[in-house]
């Protein structure tokens, strides 16, 4: 869901900040396989961890930069899209540097475990410029209880999708 509201193209410059273990950013950079992908993290084991997982599913246009959002973001090439995966506490810092980076006709996905979290996100968005949309996914798995199939939710998702808001209002 996340990278679908990225839409992203083969040539896309892509920022994935708090990459965690780097899957977004792989899966980012086998669909903008002739673009680059910017995984940042500040944390040293994920960093090892990303890595590992680059080498592992061969995604060489995936650059590993350990910093700590914001710090670090103006440095990187402008991006045609931004995945927020974790902010350490600074979203509306990443959020101000991110909405004013952003390439025209760019997009901006965050992800969100709490509901505070997801207004922050939309308040950011929206003081920056931006329209704000959400999308709660909720996933249940399948467990046995008493002989029969019960579906145990798990914790919902927000997933919060960001684009200039004169753009939006064309689409």
């Amino acid at each position: 869901v996340s990278l679908s509201g990225l839409r992203l193209l083969t040539d896309s410059l892509v920022w994935d900040i708090g990459a965690g273990s780097g899957a977004v950013s792989i899966e980012a950079a086998f669909l903008a396989g002739r673009g680059a992908v910017f995984a940042v993290e500040r944390d040293a084991g994920s960093i090892a961890d990303i890595k590992a997982n680059i080498s592992r599913f061969g995604a060489g246009n995936v650059s590993v930069i350990e910093a700590e959002a914001p710090v670090g973001l103006e440095e990187l090439p402008a991006p045609d899209a931004v995945f927020i995966g974790g902010s350490g506490g600074q979203l509306a810092g990443i959020l101000e540097v991110c909405c004013r980076r952003l390439k025209p006709g760019g997009r901006i996905v965050i992800n969100a475990a709490t509901l505070e979290t997801m207004q922050a996100a939309c308040r950011g968005l929206e003081a920056n410029g931006f329209a704000a949309g959400v999308t709660s996914v909720n996933i249940a798995r399948s467990k046995a209880i008493a002989g029969l199939t019960h579906l145990q939710a798990l914790n919902p998702v927000f997933v919060i999708t960001g684009q200039r808001r004169e753009e939006a209002e064309k689409a």
